[in-house]
């Protein structure tokens, strides 16, 4: 296909050095040539922005200053990308195989389609080769929002126009700026969508959100108050959204 659709996936990362080979390379590996990827270090200590230099291909972009969180790195990473699509591969993730960018690149050739997004799996931190959790998710329809619907956020690639648009997220979120952006993005009647039903993204387990119960407590207030922002849903939304996750580990 030509490869008209240029696709910037931004990575942001902080004293990464373990993890961030793995990612770089599964971008260096994709058979898609229409790709920029955005560094966006947090001003990192030990060799990430070294692995960066010494792995990464040309046409790659970084940044390495202190930020106010995840969300201020990807706002940052939106503003600095030149791509007309945009997705966000973590320092812990990594693509399934190398012709993720190319079918992602080809729904995309569509001008009426404004994201793309498939399916995760959750990995162990030490053997990338073992699934602890299998996202499966299904093509949207309105009511699933409601239901507690949500796409996975590292397979969502999303025209740049929108983040333009949006103005980025909300970094008064601490957790979940991304529920909160996509709850926007997909209750929004103009927002066309397109599910590819195969595993685009691998994540190694251990994300912020889930990583002490303080958190866990902190990402749900944060998404009924992007529930109830957004106007999509509330505690039954919330309750709903929560129990999916069950699913997951079968």
């Amino acid at each position: 296909m030509a490869e008209s659709i240029r696709i910037s996936a931004v990575t942001a990362c902080f004293n990464s050095a373990e993890t961030i080979t793995t990612t770089i390379d599964s971008v260096n590996a994709q058979s898609y040539g229409g790709i920029e990827h955005v560094f966006i270090d947090g001003g990192s200590t030990d060799a990430t922005l070294g692995v960066i230099k010494s792995h990464a291909k040309t046409g790659h972009t970084v940044l390495s200053e202190p930020d106010n969180g995840i969300y201020d790195a990807l706002n940052k990473g939106i503003q600095r990308a030149t791509g007309d699509v945009v997705g966000f591969l973590h320092a812990d993730d990594f693509f399934a195989d190398s012709d993720v960018l190319t079918r992602i690149a080809s729904r995309f050739e569509d001008p009426s389609v404004q994201a793309v997004y498939g399916d995760l799996q959750y990995v162990s931190q030490t053997d990338t080769t073992k699934v602890i959790r299998h996202w499966r998710t299904k093509p949207f329809t309105g009511g699933r929002l409601k239901r507690g619907w949500m796409p996975p956020h590292p397979t969502l690639y999303v025209r740049k126009s929108w983040y333009d648009t949006m103005g980025g997220f909300d970094t008064h979120y601490r957790i979940a700026a991304d529920y909160f952006s996509m709850l926007q993005m997909f209750s929004d009647p103009a927002f066309h969508a397109v599910y590819i039903p195969e595993v685009l993204v691998r994540m190694r387990v251990g994300g912020a959100s889930n990583r002490s119960l303080k958190n866990i407590i902190e990402k749900s207030r944060e998404d009924y108050s992007a529930l109830t922002r957004t106007g999509v849903g509330g505690m039954g939304t919330l309750v709903a959204k929560n129990l999916r996750k069950i699913e997951q580990f079968f």
